[in-house]
């Protein structure tokens, strides 16, 4: 039971970490970049999920489309929430590190003749995100863990294992013992896997995360 509901929340925050990453950048350039009414439409869905809580959304997309006729399998869904969940938070962090780099770089883009999407793709967002890592990291981090909230909506992932194993055996505390030392493990794995891809994508080696603050 362990081993599979490991699978599922590895697979889950997997998928959601590069989704995640992906919508949060693109909302974070649509926040600085984008048309007014554009900036606003993603500010409010921004504040929308940063102010309610994730169990709530997992419920509104999951059990919410199935009553308005339009069913989600439970893993399409759980991945669905999340994605917008950490999404709202990683634009907020990416647009903290696209208004930190300095505005020259842009006019300096603009005077080579690249057009905006190419400025922000290639200059732009790479520097955003080397400085803002260390916060990214942590979010997700945080998004692993928090996938334990889905078991509550019929995700079967470490913690609706340990649920089960609970009404089985009836040792409540140790089992809680084990799935603690579980996310302990991943969480430390995960942050270890960011680490690595800081290390390749930003040619820092031997500088942890940490120390990169």
């Amino acid at each position: 039971m362990i081993q599979q509901g490991i699978g599922v929340t590895l697979y889950i925050s997997f998928i959601t970490t590069v989704l995640g990453i992906l919508l949060g950048s693109i909302c974070a350039v649509l926040r600085t970049a984008g048309p007014r009414v554009i900036r606003s439409a993603v500010a409010i869905y921004v504040e929308v999920i940063r102010n309610t809580p994730l169990l709530i959304q997992a419920y509104f997309v999951i059990f919410g489309c199935a009553s308005a006729g339009f069913p989600l399998p439970i893993y399409v869904g759980a991945i669905l929430v999340l994605t917008v969940n950490i999404g709202a938070y990683t634009t907020e962090i990416v647009r903290a590190g696209i208004e930190a780099i300095n505005r020259g770089q842009h006019e300096a883009a603009t005077c080579l003749a690249l057009n905006t999407p190419q400025i922000y793709i290639y200059i732009i967002i790479p520097q955003a995100l080397a400085k803002v890592y260390p916060a990214l990291t942590s979010q997700y981090v945080l998004l692993l863990l928090s996938s334990s909230l889905l078991s509550s909506v019929g995700v079967d992932e470490i913690f609706s294992a340990a649920d089960r194993i609970q009404s089985i055996t009836y040792r409540n505390f140790e089992v809680m013992i084990v799935i603690g030392i579980i996310y302990l493990m991943l969480s430390m794995a995960f942050r270890l896997i960011f680490q690595s891809i800081y290390t390749f994508m930003f040619g820092k080696a031997g500088l942890s995360i940490e120390e990169s603050r």
